[in-house]
Protein backbone atom coordinates (compact mmCIF):
# COMPACT_ATOMS: atom_id res chain seq x y z
CA UNK A 1 0.00 0.00 0.00
CA UNK A 2 2.84 2.43 0.83
CA UNK A 3 4.41 1.72 -2.57
CA UNK A 4 1.13 2.66 -4.30
CA UNK A 5 0.86 5.91 -2.33
CA UNK A 6 4.46 6.75 -3.31
CA UNK A 7 3.71 6.11 -6.99
CA UNK A 8 0.62 8.31 -6.85
CA UNK A 9 2.62 11.18 -5.32
CA UNK A 10 4.92 11.30 -8.35
CA UNK A 11 4.42 13.93 -11.03
CA UNK A 12 4.97 13.34 -14.73
CA UNK A 13 7.63 15.54 -16.33
CA UNK A 14 8.53 16.31 -19.93
CA UNK A 15 12.17 17.17 -20.57
CA UNK A 16 13.00 18.73 -23.93
CA UNK A 17 16.41 18.60 -25.62
CA UNK A 18 17.14 20.47 -28.85
CA UNK A 19 20.53 19.80 -30.41
CA UNK A 20 21.09 21.28 -33.88
CA UNK A 21 23.55 19.12 -35.77
CA UNK A 22 23.14 16.08 -33.52
CA UNK A 23 22.23 12.96 -35.47
CA UNK A 24 19.65 10.40 -34.34
CA UNK A 25 22.35 8.10 -32.96
CA UNK A 26 23.68 10.82 -30.66
CA UNK A 27 20.17 11.54 -29.40
CA UNK A 28 19.60 7.81 -28.88
CA UNK A 29 22.79 7.70 -26.80
CA UNK A 30 21.50 10.56 -24.65
CA UNK A 31 18.15 8.79 -24.16
CA UNK A 32 20.00 5.67 -23.02
CA UNK A 33 22.11 7.70 -20.57
CA UNK A 34 19.00 9.36 -19.11
CA UNK A 35 17.23 5.98 -18.80
CA UNK A 36 20.25 4.34 -17.14
CA UNK A 37 20.57 7.20 -14.65
CA UNK A 38 16.89 7.07 -13.69
CA UNK A 39 17.02 3.27 -13.34
CA UNK A 40 20.08 3.54 -11.06
CA UNK A 41 18.43 6.21 -8.91
CA UNK A 42 15.25 4.16 -8.63
CA UNK A 43 17.30 1.14 -7.51
CA UNK A 44 18.84 3.37 -4.85
CA UNK A 45 15.35 4.00 -3.52
CA UNK A 46 14.73 7.43 -4.96
CA UNK A 47 11.14 8.13 -6.08
CA UNK A 48 11.89 8.46 -9.81
CA UNK A 49 10.97 6.44 -12.88
CA UNK A 50 11.94 6.62 -16.54
CA UNK A 51 8.87 6.15 -18.75
CA UNK A 52 10.00 6.71 -22.34
CA UNK A 53 11.83 8.89 -24.82
CA UNK A 54 10.94 10.08 -28.29
CA UNK A 55 13.56 11.11 -30.82
CA UNK A 56 12.51 13.51 -33.57
CA UNK A 57 15.39 13.38 -36.07
CA UNK A 58 13.98 16.07 -38.39
CA UNK A 59 13.89 18.53 -35.46
CA UNK A 60 17.18 17.27 -33.95
CA UNK A 61 15.35 16.83 -30.66
CA UNK A 62 14.83 14.37 -27.84
CA UNK A 63 11.78 14.37 -25.57
CA UNK A 64 11.89 12.38 -22.33
CA UNK A 65 8.87 11.48 -20.18
CA UNK A 66 9.70 10.79 -16.55
CA UNK A 67 8.03 10.46 -13.17
CA UNK A 68 9.47 11.87 -9.98
CA UNK A 69 8.32 13.15 -6.64
CA UNK A 70 9.82 16.57 -7.41
CA UNK A 71 11.30 18.67 -10.18
CA UNK A 72 14.48 18.87 -8.11
CA UNK A 73 14.96 15.08 -8.40
CA UNK A 74 14.66 15.33 -12.19
CA UNK A 75 17.29 18.07 -12.20
CA UNK A 76 19.51 15.98 -9.92
CA UNK A 77 19.22 13.02 -12.30
CA UNK A 78 20.20 15.15 -15.28
CA UNK A 79 23.18 16.58 -13.42
CA UNK A 80 24.23 13.05 -12.55
CA UNK A 81 23.78 11.93 -16.18
CA UNK A 82 25.72 14.93 -17.48
CA UNK A 83 23.02 15.67 -20.06
CA UNK A 84 21.86 19.28 -20.64
CA UNK A 85 18.27 20.15 -21.50
CA UNK A 86 16.39 23.21 -22.68
CA UNK A 87 13.09 22.82 -20.90
CA UNK A 88 11.58 20.92 -17.98
CA UNK A 89 7.80 20.99 -17.56
CA UNK A 90 5.18 19.26 -15.45
CA UNK A 91 3.01 17.24 -17.82
CA UNK A 92 -0.40 15.66 -17.57
CA UNK A 93 -0.38 12.03 -18.65
CA UNK A 94 -3.48 10.65 -20.30
CA UNK A 95 -3.94 7.15 -18.98
CA UNK A 96 -6.06 4.62 -20.82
Amino acid sequence: MARRADAEARQTYLVEHYRPGMEGEGLRSWATQVRDTFVAMEREGMPVRYLRSTIVPADESLLCILKASSEELVRQAYTRAGIPFERLSTALAEER
